[in-house]
């Protein structure tokens, strides 16, 4: 964890971890940071559970050169939109 980390970033990295798709969080706790800003930026700017799931798609395909279906990235917009919501920070402007 980075010094200065907010909650909800230490939250989602958490869910990011448990998802795992490259299978490397056990060694590398900050393997998917790079998706923690746009992820925060696109819900706080209200992004829907469709939208979480082609940002994560795209991440798996392009960034990390996976092909995305054994990763479900459709699920795990799911669980990011409940976490989410459960935080109570839908439609927040705050920034990143």
């Amino acid at each position: 964890m980075r010094p200065g980390t907010d909650v909800s970033e230490n939250d989602l990295r958490h869910l990011l971890n448990e998802w795992n798709p490259i299978g490397v969080a056990d060694e590398v706790q900050d393997e998917y940071d790079c998706m923690l800003v746009p992820l925060l930026q696109r819900l706080r700017s209200g992004a829907d559970q469709a939208g979480i799931g082609r940002f994560l798609r795209h991440e798996l395909e392009d960034h990390f050169g996976l092909t995305p279906l054994p990763s479900k990235p459709e699920a795990m917009a799911t669980r990011v939109m409940s976490w989410w919501t459960a935080t109570g920070k839908t439609g927040s402007t705050a920034s990143a």
